[in-house]
């Protein structure tokens, strides 16, 4: 698992992943934190993190991904994991209709629990079945441009485009939240709080701006 907090670290960012039980979460997580795939991947029990290390220009950023269950009985368990999230990976899976069509249901949760300013990535899942189709692209894509949200398809078990969907998410945090801080420091300046005996910038105060334009994949 995951690198330890008394790593060097510029900036540490809490993102969730969200979406339908069964759509790839966990698998989508284990691929970017360790490079591994389980073919006999098991629900998720509650809430599972991990730890990843990325440089993003000059910054290295500790993300911190949780996996939030998508299975109705622990909703009320992981609602309050949504706290202090700047961004969410919101997953679908595109051979199954019904998990496509909760997307709004779990965009509204995230923007209830999390706030209307997160950046959300848009993901649809197990882009390797093509011929079990059920969601096609551009339905999605359209959905993601009117929500205002980045869109990606990825497979969890070929590793297409799982990192860049979550640098995608992680380079917007950054970049909103370096804007915001140099906005502060030329109002009124900043206090970063001290974590042990080194200086680490606390994301979570920083309120992120809207998205003015994602771009769509």
């Amino acid at each position: 698992m995951a690198d330890t907090f008394d790593e060097q670290c510029d900036y540490l960012f809490k993102a969730v992943l969200v979406g339908d039980s069964g759509v790839g979460k966990s698998n989508l997580l284990s691929r970017f934190a360790k490079d591994e795939f389980l073919l006999d991947s098991k629900p998720t029990i509650g809430v599972e993190f991990a730890y990843r290390n990325i440089r993003v220009k000059d910054k290295l950023i500790k993300a911190q991904i949780w996996d939030t269950a998508g299975q109705e009985r622990f909703r009320a368990i992981t609602s309050s994991y949504y706290r202090g999230a700047l961004g969410a990976i919101l997953v679908y899976d595109i051979t199954r209709k019904s998990t496509f069509g909760n997307v709004k249901k779990w965009l509204h949760e995230l923007r209830e629990f999390g706030g209307e300013e997160m950046v959300v990535v848009l993901v649809g899942n197990k882009s390797d079945l093509v011929q079990s189709r059920e969601v096609e692209k551009e339905e999605a894509k359209g959905l993601a441009e009117t929500e205002r949200l980045c869109f990606m398809e990825t497979s969890a078990m070929q590793n297409l485009n799982v990192e860049q969907a979550f640098l995608q998410m992680i380079t917007k945090i950054h970049d909103i939240t370096s804007q915001k801080m140099l906005e502060a420091k030329k109002e009124n300046g900043t206090t970063l709080r001290i974590s042990g005996r080194k200086e680490i910038h606390v994301t979570d105060e920083v309120t992120a701006t809207k998205q003015a334009s994602c771009c769509s994949r």
